[in-house]
């Protein structure tokens, strides 16, 4: 399908100059000489108006274009030259599928706060995880910007994807950008994809290459691609795709692991502060969001709104309960909500492994060179190398040979080695102790292959293990020897286990990470450094994890942990750390800080649910570093956990104990504005049987979406119906009635909707030549799982759940919309008493977006019926009616239709004002709360400004509604009318 644009610039969103049109989604435009429908609409500073289109004329039929408005004519066309036709199809379902395509593609109006699409995706039903989308549309904000601060394995990814889904309906979501760091791109991707049918088109070192085959020289990629995932360090190292993301605005960006924003200065975060205001929406995502330092932290929180904190070193968690949301796996909410559907998790096993001789040796030398008890000075001038040495010791002997190796390497190249002489010495002595060592002189390597043996890893079982080290050289030693030890030979010996480190290429990452979630794959040992401690799910086919060497760090223990104890894991996880212990006098063996940590961790997991306040320091370095200092004046662990925890105590009372009470206080509750949100998800009961009564729509997740079909798969099918009544030869289409699987050939249009798809996943599936699709959630739910099965080589499911948002659902949508012709509206006969006139009414911001949405019955005398769809439904307008084609002159109705769509615009023009209440309240306390926010500086003034002008970019603007008729209702002389509605005074806005 043929791709039109006329401009390639985009830059940022500008408020219309007075008198010029807006173009709302579904509306059909003429633009040279051919009839298009808008897809989305968005104002920019160079080009007046953006507006995606697609071809609705026979010769530009099904083709996708983008124009702007100083360089086409783009003529919206006036309903008053709607024309009435007839409709002589069976039931009058051409009518009816119309009606409801443009229900589907009208977005909901942003003051609708509830969740439109919450319990048609694939995933579980759980209350805690809709929380941050609530409070993303809640009002208490202006846009849609919020950081998801989660501990690790809640389910963030979900909470992102139900976001951004509820975003999409809104019109809100055309333009998505997620970043990510490249290890997790493509389970991010498919957990987009295969939960909520949203695709993303993933830009990784392989896709960049793809897209530059692709797309025309010089060609900025974000503007061919709607909907990205990009791996953060791609953007933040390529000045080229900086130079392209200052040319676009979006709709909303997602930026995961977002501690790593912090530092000002950085690459990541001037990366962020390009990013942050060319976005309506922005969600950050972090386990651990704060570094111990409030200021770092209020800069994180600028980005998502900048006039938040007035004092970046004096604020309060109030200040910004509206942007941040946290909670952990004993939060209240939490704990409720999963019982019995995520297993505890076992307690942390400290395996002790006395030493070797041959080790007891090394200990011997470094307590009397390196780390004297007996206040002896340290052979090294640099006081913190003595403890580099101890951890690579008690990671294994072959880090050890590397950091001794390294450090003689650098003290040579000295101008005066005379000054490290007796380091050198000390050096080559424990470089002679290590040289001959193998795995016969490693106690944890034996007690390694026995814990492994003890659990059932080998060649004849299934049970999978992740193994951490932070050294890469251990990493690499244990491959070469575990395998064989195990018991494996042959080639099963290097299937069975891989090794992934931060010196990998993201796509070897990503490879490793899916081949160990596949029940098929023949790898049973993960050998893992501190890379895979971040954003990476190893729970699927895992529930055991072991320590080889424990981090120095209560954070990334329980980062570690996290990746197989997480939403999702059925099994019990089980947790085992070696100890290496001696008997050397003085030795500081993993008694004296690994087993210390594993224990407080565990405590403050079960206690806290999150490990990190325990030290106040939020920071696996500064926690490391600071316990190392410790230990060099003398502290024992416990002593310098708690020290830390004292000192940033005294820290957060300047701040009214800030950082002491802010993680666990902010987000464990509702908030205000959340509060009124679930009180409206309360009487969703009662609101879906009072619907269904009157036939208003759909409930799904709190609101009230306008229908006539009683689901998606109703519409679907009578739209294959209508669109395709030889569907068996041209598209090949085969259902299965009874487990409700779709299965067809995809024609040419469809197939240019999935392009964003991995081009492995089109491929292994054949997708471009078949297309296997369900609304059976159950179905779709065993095909995932079963992608992860004993048969399966690839983690992608055959079969995709049809969601709202899926593309073929979107594909056939759109096919209906373009089967009447320009400024077409049927004619149908039903039970009314006169003829009344469907109209839609809309009104816009200065953003293009609607603000109120109505859907009205107008009759010509001036009554207006304020439910369009209640009203379809008592007039009889079903499945199930029948089509007398009784024909009737169109031109009395046509002349009628100046005056009906004076009637509209009164009717909206006199409740106009009780529909923008909220929407003016809310700007009006947000410009408030900025005039309040003192900027010294120019630029800070300048952003003030512009938050300011955003704010009144988000008020209805003064122009009239936008009116729409879509079809007329005749008297049937047949029935009798249908009993009038009963209005109330001041109709709710949609």
């Amino acid at each position: 399908m043929t791709v039109v644009q006329t401009s390639s610039a985009q830059s940022g969103d500008v408020p219309p100059e007075p008198g010029q049109e807006q173009f709302p989604a579904g509306a059909q435009v003429l633009v040279r000489d051919e009839v298009w429908l808008v897809k989305s609409s968005v104002r920019t500073k160079a080009d007046g108006a953006r507006v995606e289109v697609v071809g609705v004329s026979d010769f530009v039929r099904d083709q996708e274009a983008v124009f702007f408005t100083r360089l086409d004519t783009i003529e919206l066309i006036d309903p008053r030259d709607t024309r009435l036709i007839a409709d002589d199809s069976p039931n009058y379902r051409r009518s009816r599928l119309f009606l409801e395509a443009v229900l589907r593609r009208t977005a909901l109006p942003q003051s609708e706060r509830r969740l439109a699409l919450a319990d048609s995706f694939l995933m579980d039903p759980l209350p805690y995880q809709r929380r941050p989308a609530e409070l993303a549309l809640s009002g208490a904000n202006l846009r849609p910007r919020l950081l998801i601060a989660d501990v690790v394995g809640l389910g963030k990814t979900l909470e992102i994807g139900l976001t951004l889904a509820e975003l999409i309906r809104r019109g809100r979501g055309e333009r998505i950008l997620v970043v990510t760091p490249q290890h997790v791109l493509e389970q991010f991707q498919h957990e987009l994809w295969t939960r909520f049918s949203i695709p993303l088109v993933r830009l990784d070192s392989v896709g960049i290459e793809r897209i530059q085959r692709e797309i025309p020289a010089g060609r900025n990629p974000f503007t061919y691609f709607k909907r990205v995932i990009v791996s953060i360090d791609t953007l933040k190292n390529t000045d080229q795709y900086r130079h392209h993301l200052e040319q676009i605005r979006w709709d909303a960006v997602v930026i995961d692991e977002s501690h790593n924003l912090i530092n000002r200065g950085s690459l990541r975060n001037q990366l962020a502060q390009t990013l942050a205001p060319r976005t309506d929406a922005l969600i950050l995502a972090s386990a651990t969001p704060h570094n111990g330092d409030a200021k770092s932290f209020a800069e994180l929180i600028g980005l998502l709104d900048p006039a938040a904190i007035r004092d970046p070193e004096n604020y309060r968690a109030e200040d910004i309960e509206h942007l941040f949301i946290r909670r952990t796996k004993v939060s209240t909410e939490v704990r409720e909500q999963m019982k019995g559907q995520w297993a505890d998790r076992g307690p942390s096993e400290a395996v002790h492994c006395a030493a070797t001789p041959a080790e007891e040796k090394i200990f011997e030398e470094l307590a009397a060179s390196w780390l004297p008890t007996d206040g002896g000075a340290s052979v090294s001038a640099v006081p913190l190398f003595p403890y580099t040495l101890l951890k690579s010791f008690l990671s294994s002997h072959a880090a050890l040979k590397a950091t001794v190796s390294a450090r003689i390497k650098t003290l040579e190249k000295k101008d005066d080695p005379r000054s490290t002489a007796a380091e050198l010495s000390a050096l080559h002595r424990l470089a002679e102790l290590a040289a001959d060592l193998t795995e016969a002189d490693s106690a944890k390597f034996g007690a390694l292959v026995e814990q492994l043996k003890g659990i059932g890893v080998g060649p004849s079982a299934d049970t999978r293990v992740v193994v951490f080290s932070e050294r890469v050289q251990t990493l690499e030693w244990l491959s070469t020897i575990l395998p064989a030890a195990l018991g494996f030979r042959g080639r099963s010996a290097s299937a069975s286990t891989r090794v992934m480190h931060g010196g990998l290429s993201d796509e070897q990452q990503m490879a490793i990470v899916e081949e160990f979630g596949l029940a098929g794959a023949p790898v049973r040992i993960l050998l893992t450094g501190d890379v895979a401690s971040e954003g990476v799910n190893l729970h699927r086919q895992c529930h055991q994890l072991v320590h080889y060497d424990v981090p120095w760090s209560l954070i990334r223990i329980e980062q570690r942990n996290g990746r197989i104890d997480r939403y999702g894991q059925a099994h019990q996880p089980q947790f085992r750390a070696l100890i290496l212990t001696s008997t050397v006098e003085g030795a500081k063996d993993d008694t004296l800080v690994a087993e210390r940590l594993l224990d407080r961790e565990d405590q403050a997991h079960r206690s806290l649910g999150t490990a990190e306040a325990v030290t106040g320091l939020y920071r696996a370095e500064a926690e490391e570093k600071s316990l190392v200092q410790d230990l060099l004046r003398g502290k024992t662990v416990d002593e310098s956990l708690d020290s830390a925890r004292s000192g940033a105590e005294t820290d957060a009372a300047v701040m009214d104990d800030f950082l002491a009470d802010f993680f666990g206080s902010v987000g464990e509750e509702p908030s205000e504005a959340e509060a009124d949100a679930t009180e409206d998800s309360s009487q969703e009961s009662a609101t879906r049987s009072a619907a269904e009564t009157r036939g208003g729509g759909a409930v799904t997740g709190g609101a009230v979406l306008p229908r006539l079909f009683d689901s998606t798969a109703h519409f679907l099918d009578e739209a294959l119906r209508e669109v395709f009544p030889d569907a068996r030869e041209r598209l090949d289409l085969d259902r299965d009635e009874q487990s409700g699987l779709l299965s067809f050939r995809p024609p040419t249009d469809l197939l240019h909707r999935l392009k964003a798809l991995p081009v492995d996943y089109l491929r292994e599936q054949g997708l471009r030549e078949r297309l296997l699709v369900t609304f059976n959630r159950r179905l779709a739910q065993h095909s995932l799982q079963r992608a992860r099965e004993a048969d399966s080589t690839s983690s992608w499911p055959e079969i995709s759940l049809l969601t709202d948002l899926h593309p073929v659902v979107e594909w056939l949508t759109d096919k209906v919309l373009v089967r009447l012709g320009r400024q077409e509206a049927p004619m149908i006969t039903a039970g009314v008493a006169e003829p009344t006139f469907l109209v839609q009414g809309v009104y816009s911001n200065s953003l293009g977006r609607p603000t109120v949405v109505k859907w009205m019955g107008v009759t010509r005398s001036g009554t207006v019926d304020a439910d369009m769809v209640s009203l379809l439904r008592r007039a009889g307008v079903v499945p199930t009616m029948a089509n007398k084609l009784r024909y009737r002159d169109p031109g009395p109705l046509k002349a009628a239709i100046p005056e009906v769509l004076t009637a509209a615009e009164s009717f909206m023009e006199e409740h106009r004002d009780a529909w923008d209440l909220p929407l003016r309240e809310s700007i009006r306390q947000y410009k408030e709360r900025l005039g309040h926010w003192e900027q010294p500086t120019l630029s800070g003034e300048h952003t003030k400004k512009r938050l300011a002008d955003l704010a009144d970019d988000l008020l209805t603007t003064g122009q009239g509604p936008m009116l729409r008729v879509l079809a007329v209702l005749l008297p049937d002389p047949d029935a009798p009318p249908a009993a009038p509605a009963s209005l109330p005074a001041a109709p709710a806005a949609l």
